[in-house]
């Protein structure tokens, strides 16, 4: 019989995984070309070139037992000093290898440094709308996920509903910029902002509180937006990054922490990093992927395939009458819900084969989520259904 906990996450489930599924049935029905699915945030923009090349490189030259063995369970030492020394020019930071551990993906990350610091009913305070995982990851290690409210239409950070929600068994404060589901960017003084409230809590309350900033949209941003490198500004900061977006490679499952030597007990948390990634069973990230992601560290998805999409989707919808934010980075549209519950909106949005994915999933009722990572083909055909849908709703 199943655990009891298990049982919640069944009933649970995920809203994005089932509307996932329900795009694959829905194509079998009608042809994928007349099925717009928002659901999943599944890069449509092929990997680069080099990812490829360099693949058939390594197989052709590297020793099989190599390319396919165990390593150190943080990584191969090289790739790791690679990723830092990449890190290193590009932000100025001062990272080695002992500063990286390969990874599992953002959310194989984010669960080894769960499992590292977190006591059963430590809190963890994320900032609404979130992704809906960050929970499940949290209640792994018996956490509890403290939400800081929405603050619309702007979706920044409400800094002063931060500070109230900053108790003495708060542990972590997980930041994601550009952000899912928004794709709205947190802002330098944002960021100092917060930091400095960090600080003067730590100071108050005598207790290490951590910053997760889970990174893995870093790259995909419009209008030469910036993003602040979290560790230049608070020393209690972590990073969990991902290749899923950035080289659209989500299948492979291959990311990293970053670790800096500033953290409180930094000896021992990246031990402990260590351990967990063998005992939660990942043991180490893929090894062929470290290898290829090693060699790729320079290269870059375009972008402005994204940006056109959301050009379009963004101006499409607000012609309708739909309100959202425009995003900055990401490839989400966070779109209000004209119906006063969002479930009836999606359930309605189906009936024109729109695939969107309910704000409460997010923490946020009262909107709907749109992931724009699909053709543009796709985005074009969707309007005119949009456009139906909107004459139902706004009863034009």
């Amino acid at each position: 019989m199943i655990s009891e906990k298990m049982k919640g996450h069944i009933e649970a489930g995920s809203a994005i995984r089932v509307m996932f599924e329900e795009g694959k049935r829905l194509a079998q029905i009608y042809g994928p070309e007349n099925v717009y699915d928002f659901s999943l945030g599944n890069p449509n923009v092929k990997a680069p070139d080099k990812v490829k090349k360099t693949i058939m490189d390594i197989l052709e030259k590297e020793e099989s037992t190599v390319v396919h063995g165990y390593m150190n369970n943080s990584g191969y030492e090289d790739v790791r000093q690679r990723v830092a020394d990449h890190l290193n020019d590009k932000y100025g930071t001062s990272l080695d290898q002992g500063n990286i551990l390969m990874t599992v993906g953002a959310a194989g990350g984010l669960n080894v440094m769960f499992k590292t610091l977190l006591d059963p009913g430590d809190e963890v305070i994320v900032f609404a709308p979130y992704f809906g995982e960050y929970k499940n990851y949290v209640d792994n290690y018996d956490g509890v996920l403290v939400t800081v409210p929405p603050n619309p239409p702007t979706f920044l950070p409400d800094l002063e509903a931060f500070r109230s929600s900053i108790t003495r068994k708060t542990k972590i404060v997980i930041l994601n910029t550009p952000n899912n589901p928004t794709g709205v960017i947190y802002s330098e003084d944002t960021i100092k902002e917060l930091t400095k409230i960090l600080k003067e809590k730590e100071e108050e309350l005598q207790r290490s509180i951590y910053i997760v900033s889970d990174e893995p949209y870093r790259e995909l941003v419009y209008e030469h937006q910036h993003i602040p490198y979290i560790t230049k500004y608070y020393h209690n900061a972590i990073v969990g990054y991902s290749y899923s977006k950035s080289l659209s490679l989500p299948g492979e499952r291959i990311g990293y922490l970053v670790l800096p030597k500033e953290l409180d007990s930094y000896e021992d948390i990246v031990k402990a990093a260590n351990v967990a990634n063998r005992i939660l069973g990942f043991v180490n990230a893929p090894s062929l992927f470290q290898k290829v992601v090693a060699e790729c560290l320079d290269e870059e998805v375009d972008v402005t395939y994204y940006k056109r999409n959301r050009d379009k989707i963004y101006q499409g919808l607000s012609d309708l009458g739909f309100e959202c934010v425009k995003p900055q980075g990401a490839f989400y549209l966070f779109l209000k819900s004209p119906m006063e519950d969002e479930k009836e909106f999606c359930k309605l949005a189906k009936e024109h084969r729109i695939l969107l994915v309910q704000g409460s999933s997010f923490g946020c009722p009262g909107y709907v989520r749109l992931a724009y990572c699909v053709s543009y083909e796709t985005i074009i055909a969707s309007l005119p259904q949009f456009e139906k849908l909107a004459k139902k709703v706004f009863h034009k």
